[in-house]
């Protein structure tokens, strides 16, 4: 039964599959009948995104309450500050909602080298140094992450989503605007 779909969805993409007068859409890449995104992608963020033709299953992936697991690597402003970090670690307060603690590490040196070159590359500084992070957790709100970083002092530069439960991009081999039915549900 092939109802769930990976996508590594390049930056730039909007997560509906009607056109869009700025932006690529899901059905620029997808032409299966029915699919809809279970959770969705900014546009300025890449990687893993799940598409589904079953409501339960979407249900499953997307609604907070069953607290499916979702890996983001974040390129941010800054240098690892463990106080910092612990700020994401104990969950952050962003105002409208409190977020659920969230695991934390920094990218050891090159571990970033196995995602695929972003068009356009993000804008480089050379005064501001910057460094990866991985962020996983299990609610996946309206850009979260990067509020989530950006409260605790780190700008994200760029917003990968590199897994879903146990769905990884690399596992997948999946190549930029690359997707296929998927081997094992999250």
């Amino acid at each position: 039964m092939n109802d769930l779909i990976v996508l590594n969805k390049p930056y730039g993409v909007i997560c509906q599959f009607s056109a869009h007068e700025k932006h690529a859409c899901l059905k620029d890449y997808v032409q299966q009948p029915g699919f809809y995104p279970a959770g969705r992608l900014d546009t300025d963020s890449e990687g893993l995104l799940l598409l589904t033709d079953n409501g339960k299953l979407q249900a499953r992936i997307a609604d907070p309450k069953f607290k499916q697991k979702k890996t983001y690597w974040a390129q941010v402003e800054g240098v690892p500050d463990e106080t910092k970090l612990d700020i994401l670690r104990r969950g952050v307060d962003l105002g409208d909602f409190i977020t659920r603690p969230a695991e934390v590490r920094v990218l050891e040196s090159g571990e970033a080298d196995k995602l695929w070159p972003r068009n356009p590359p993000i804008r480089e500084r050379k005064t501001v140094p910057d460094f990866w992070m991985e962020i996983k957790i299990t609610e996946g709100k309206n850009r979260q992450v990067r509020r989530m970083t950006a409260k605790a002092g780190y700008p994200c530069l760029r917003l990968v989503r590199v897994a879903v439960g146990r769905l990884n991009v690399f596992d997948l081999g999946l190549d930029l605007g690359e997707w296929r039915f998927a081997p094992h549900l999250p």
